[in-house]
């Protein structure tokens, strides 16, 4: 169904090429699943399969891509539109119609359908993908998991025989992402779909996979097979896999319940060792206090009586369902919203009546889209900006960038990075401040697990020199890894603040893998478990 013979595209300026002689085969009704480190050529690999790389991005594409028989090289994505399904990493940014059913018709009225063969596809796609009931809801106020669906519902009208789907959970909470999965699967097992996806959060979608296929490396050649031969020496991989590393498990399970069947001996061993205790919290007065604060976005009270206090070398992670209010409070902290009622600080400042440059050096916000914060035309001069508006040294913000995510290059221009390499690009504009209250909104959306790593020992040494650190998240293994405490929120209100391990493995949509492999054990992390068993007495 996907084929690529020795495919390599190299784009303009571009110091080396992006994909270097690809030989890859995807099989008709396959879900394949394409891994790898940030800045491989994941993305520029799925454009190839839609004709987007290179008729829209340019470049240069030497050998061959077909798909369902056609060309891409002689045919431009709108010939292959019938054929070739593209769901894009944010749904609501594509998205050119206001409804749920205008938008499901849209695709088709660009392709010529007949009205009535497309009322009958629209039907068809409402009940297959479980969106009947929100047919004439505005886009706007769909939750994520919603948006994803009518994102793959506005392309499924078209009856492509491949769907390419790049980061297709990225934004989304774990229910909301098993949504997601779930008409995936549907969508390969009922109908025959191909389905080719990016992905780096492993820990949702590798055991779905027929097929993984690894970018190990720019310019490298991909590693295609069986899910588990794959992640067996995958430099990426979810960390029911690192467990089994650890645990000597081979072929390694890729499922929690697989590895359940397989850790019984390790729990044995885990039992004797003395259980990891909370990190005690300073005793300072806080950095940023929310006090019964209430935000309205309109009629809609996004945020409601809520109490918060964070303080100097803590870590919180604000976890809960997409639209439970998690952007608005961070907003709140930098002055963004401005309280309906009750009050927020930020060290020692009223934020919605505080000058931006005075602001930033007591309160940074990278946002969920880091393009936001990113204005120039190069890496080196938005480093070079960042170092002169925090008043820092000349080198700054580079060294910063350097190392998040080695690599990325100078001379590019902050809209060609990847998605995870612009996240590192943001993070470094912030840190270049050093602000004591540090605000992350969805810190790990486009990054693998070296980076999500990098970043951990960066976030963790700041809490160390006395930053407090809150985070926005729907990545259960980041809040597991990082959080001192957890904050969850639902429709505007707290209704959890605790431990981190109290609260995440009391409730099974936030509890990371490793803690539902070892429950009841209190173990959250992999480092957790290695530095158990090396601790461990003879």
């Amino acid at each position: 169904m996907i084929r690529f013979e020795q495919v390599s595209v190299t784009y303009d300026r571009a110091e080396r090429p992006a994909l270097q002689d690809v030989d890859l085969t995807v099989a008709e009704g396959e879900l394949c699943l394409l891994v790898g480190p940030s800045g491989v050529g994941k993305s520029t690999l799925l454009g190839a399969v839609s004709g987007l790389v290179p008729h829209f991005t340019g470049g240069t594409l030497r050998g061959r891509v077909t798909v369902a028989g056609r060309d891409t090289r002689t045919h431009r994505p709108r010939e292959l539109a019938d054929a070739v399904g593209t769901v894009g990493q944010d749904p609501l940014a594509h998205f050119v119609t206001d409804t749920v059913e205008e938008e499901l018709a849209y695709g088709m009225e660009s392709l010529g359908v007949p009205p009535g063969v497309m009322r009958r596809r629209v039907e068809e796609t409402l009940d297959l993908l479980g969106l009947a009931d929100l047919r004439d809801r505005p886009l706007a106020t769909l939750s994520g998991g919603q948006r994803q669906r009518v994102a793959i519902g506005s392309v499924l009208t078209a009856h492509p025989r491949v769907l390419v789907l790049d980061e297709p959970t990225s934004a989304l909470d774990p229910a909301a992402a098993e949504e997601v999965l779930a008409v995936l699967q549907r969508l390969v097992h009922d109908l025959g779909t191909t389905v080719l996806m990016a992905e780096h959060r492993l820990e949702r979608v590798v055991q779905y996979a027929d097929q993984v296929v690894l970018l190990p490396a720019p310019g490298a050649p991909p590693v295609s097979g069986d899910p588990a031969e794959v992640m067996a020496r995958s430099p990426v991989h979810p960390p029911v896999v690192a467990l089994a590393r650890l645990a000597g498990w081979s072929p390694p399970p890729l499922s929690v319940r697989d590895a359940r069947r397989r850790a019984g001996d390790l729990r044995e061993r885990l039992e004797r060792v003395p259980q990891p205790a909370p990190r005690p919290t300073a005793d300072a007065a806080p950095v940023g206090e929310a006090v019964a604060l209430s935000v309205r976005h309109g009629a809609t009270e996004a945020l409601r009586g809520v109490d918060l206090a964070v303080y100097p070398g803590e870590t919180v992670a604000l976890m809960g369902r997409n639209g439970a209010g998690k952007s608005t409070l961070l907003g709140a902290f930098t002055g963004v919203h401005r309280p309906a009622s009750g009050a927020v600080r930020a060290g020692g400042r009223t934020p919605h009546r505080t000058r931006p440059a005075e602001l930033l050096r007591h309160v940074g916000l990278v946002p969920q889209e880091p393009r936001d914060l990113l204005y120039a035309d190069t890496v080196a001069a938005e480093c070079a900006a960042a170092d002169q508006d925090a008043g820092a040294a000349p080198g700054t913000c580079r060294a910063l960038v350097a190392g998040l995510l080695p690599g990325v290059p100078e001379a590019a221009h902050p809209r060609d990075l990847s998605e995870g390499q612009r996240l590192a690009l943001a993070l470094a504009v912030v840190l270049a401040a050093r602000p004591p209250l540090l605000l992350l909104d969805e810190p790990t959306r486009g990054l693998d697990y070296a980076a999500k790593a990098r970043l951990v020992e960066t976030l963790r040494a700041l809490a160390a020199d006395g930053h407090a650190i809150v985070l926005a998240t729907h990545d259960v293994e980041l809040a597991a890894e990082l959080a001192d405490r957890v904050v969850v929120l639902a429709d505007g209100e707290v209704v959890a603040d605790g431990p981190a391990a109290e609260v995440v493995v009391s409730s099974p949509a936030f509890a990371p893998q490793v803690a539902k492999v070892l429950a009841p054990l209190p173990w959250l992390t992999v480092g957790q478990v290695r530095r158990a068993l090396a601790e461990r007495p003879a």
